[in-house]
Parts: structure tokens; sequence; C-alpha cells
């Protein structure tokens, strides 16, 4: 499984970093793969511990403020590992090329 978590506190001002910055060591000591993203962080694994994640994240968001809004987008192909690598070069073998990366 795969899914895509992203969260904003309600009421915390413009920049959002400081509060942001808790989150992805909260997946990384998951043993969760993870990718951070510039909108949120990727996380593949089992399924149930995917969801035990997704869970912890808001809980520990919310010590920080009173509301947060969370988002979430899931893919669950049976079978499939390895997909947050392997989508992006499955679909760079039908472009014929590398994707342009931002670093």
């Amino acid at each position: 499984m795969i899914a895509e978590l992203s969260m904003v506190p309600v009421g915390k001002g413009e920049s959002l970093s400081g509060f942001v910055a808790k989150v992805p060591a909260i997946v990384e000591k998951s043993g969760l793969d993870c990718q951070l993203t510039a909108m949120g962080a990727l996380v593949e694994g089992n399924a149930d511990k995917v969801r035990a994640l997704l869970e912890r994240c808001p809980q520990a968001s919310r010590r920080e403020s009173r509301r947060v809004l969370t988002f979430i987008r899931i893919d669950d192909r049976r079978g499939a590992k390895k997909r947050l690598v392997g989508k992006v070069r499955a679909l760079e073998k039908k472009m014929g090329r590398k994707v342009r990366s931002a670093a």
C-alpha cells in the first residue's frame, strides 16, 4: 500500500514548517519506506502499518494545534512492492526519458 499524507494546522499562521517538521520524524520512526515531498509525505508498506501511521501523525499533530486538517490518498494494489520508485520508473520507461527533478 502507498499512502500520501498531508496535514494543515488551523489557526497557526502563514508559515507552517515548524509545525510540519515534527511529522517526518514520526514517519521515519515507523520503518516504512517514505519519501518527503514539498506538499506532504508518501509512505509505502504493509497495509496495517500504513494505517497505524496514518492515525499516529494526526494524533501527534493535535498536541500542537486544536484543529488539524488531514488529507490522505491511498493506492492499495495487491502484491505490489517498491512502488515509490517503481511507479516513477514505469512512467519514465513509457516516456523514453528521465523525469526532470526539482533538485
